[in-house]
């Protein structure tokens, strides 16, 4: 069964997300930015949901993580719990 490692930062409107997303390119550290705004209790962690299987997070999560390039911030991302941006550290299949 493919498993990955993931950071995601979870935000209520897109707007949020991408202001987020600004801040990140211009060189703010993706953890910092995790525990400041991310409204999922993974936030206190720097957005860090350790490791979880395929199947394990709602589909448009998943599809990001196990097909989209590793270690680049994806997003933002919705689902039924708001906007996410994600950053896969890794996967294996």
């Amino acid at each position: 069964m493919a498993s990955a490692a993931a950071l995601h930062i979870l935000v209520k409107t897109e707007q949020e997300a991408l202001d987020i997303l600004e801040q990140l390119k211009q060189g703010k550290k993706f953890e910092a930015l995790a525990k400041r705004y991310s409204i999922c209790p993974s936030g206190k962690r720097g957005g860090d949901l350790g490791e979880f299987r395929r199947g394990d997070m709602v589909k448009a999560f998943d599809d990001v993580v196990f097909k989209r390039p590793v270690l680049k911030v994806h997003g933002p991302i919705k689902t039924r719990f708001g906007y996410h941006l994600i950053k896969t550290l890794y996967r294996n299949a």
